[in-house]
């Protein structure tokens, strides 16, 4: 009788991983895994859903991995914020420009899972986006179901919710233990940002 097991070649398949929890880490996570699969030749695409007013290090190093292709359509490891920062919530009602910006990053998302062009693909904050109600969850289940068979996702951001929870293949939740804030200490270039 033959071995009906998968062998590690016929069982590579896209994973979805999120990368969640109240500690510190879910995007640098994120980055890494990013750079690992750039280094094994995948195009990665990172979309940042709410951040955008300030300037982050990771801009400055895909640029950097992209200038040695020396052509545009050669860069495959592309960053793009598309949002305008952190957003209010709380108490207070979410601006609509906001919304706006979340539904269209969504939609170069989904664009961009469908299509196939890229390896992996890293929504950085889209659980913050979900948990604030910017975002139907199950608009992002439907299209993470729908993906090609070799796409990556990875979703960001605290309070994943469960729909997406149950669906990916692996989540890590960061937990803080401490944290340098607590002390008085500010977040330090090239480590918080």
């Amino acid at each position: 009788m033959a071995d009906s097991a998968p062998t590690p070649e016929t069982a590579r398949r896209g994973l979805i991983l999120i990368n969640t929890g109240p500690g510190k880490g879910k995007t640098t996570a994120a980055l890494g895994t990013a750079m690992r699969a750039a280094g094994n030749g995948m195009r990665v695409l990172i979309l940042q859903f709410l951040k955008g007013s300030w300037h982050y290090g990771e801009l400055d190093a895909a640029e950097a991995l992209n200038s040695e292709s020396g052509s545009e359509t050669a860069r495959n490891f592309v960053i793009k914020q598309l949002g305008r920062g952190f957003v209010k919530v709380g108490g207070a009602e979410t601006d609509p420009e906001d919304i706006r910006l979340v539904e269209a990053a969504w939609d170069e998302a989904a664009e961009a899972i469908l299509s196939g062009e890229w390896d992996l693909v890293v929504l950085d904050e889209i659980n913050y986006a979900i948990g604030y109600k910017m975002l139907a969850p199950e608009v992002v289940a439907e299209v993470l179901r729908r993906r090609p068979e070799m796409v990556h996702v990875i979703l960001t951001g605290r309070n994943a919710h469960p729909l997406l929870v149950e669906l990916a293949d692996t989540v890590t939740e960061m937990r803080e233990v401490k944290h340098a804030y607590q002390r008085g200490i500010l977040a330090q270039r090239g480590i918080e940002f």
